[in-house]
């Protein structure tokens, strides 16, 4: 009897779950066709990839596409409210070390105010502040790459996936 749960243990971790194995490499294709479309945005905006804030978001939007931080307001918003933030620190107090930092927490409010919590987009504020980003970085890689990514997460979701994205829009 005192077997029994370690028999049930190891033959719940041990057992092939081909359902999910093949749930996880569509989601896997997924993020490495968003990822290559990222990179190329990079080299056509002439933004090195590493300022390109969106490998975290694709993850979510692919990998866990129910979760409320997936939502297109969430993804979008973050994306747009965190770098708002960080533009607006950098102008208020230059591109110092704490003037980041303090841009990211910023955010982290900014973000639960206007219910458009992302975490990945807790990077851009990081981003501008750092490496004294300009205001365009705002309209190109954020917005665009952010739209670009929810059009891409609907597509991947309902035409490949044939599973309804998002649960609601705003």
């Amino acid at each position: 009897m005192k077997w029994d749960w370690r028999r049930a243990a190891s033959h719940a971790i041990f057992r092939i779950d081909y359902r999910n194995i093949l749930a996880g490499a569509v989601a896997g294709l997924g993020g490495a066709i968003a990822i290559g479309a990222m990179e190329w945005f990079s080299v056509a905006a002439h933004y090195p990839l590493f300022v390109i804030p969106f490998a975290t978001s694709i993850v979510l939007v692919i990998g866990s596409p129910e979760a409320e931080p997936a939502q297109p307001r969430a993804l979008i918003g973050g994306h747009l409210v965190t770098t708002l933030v960080g533009l607006a620190v950098l102008k208020l107090t230059g591109p110092q070390p704490w003037a980041a930092a303090a841009a990211v927490g910023l955010s982290i409010l900014a973000m639960y105010l206007t219910r458009t919590f992302h975490p990945p987009a807790g990077i851009n504020p990081l981003l501008v502040v750092s490496n004294n980003l300009p205001w365009s970085f705002l309209l190109a890689p954020v917005l665009a790459g952010a739209l670009l990514l929810a059009a891409f997460a609907y597509v991947w979701h309902h035409w490949l996936r044939r599973q309804s994205w998002p649960r609601r829009w705003l």
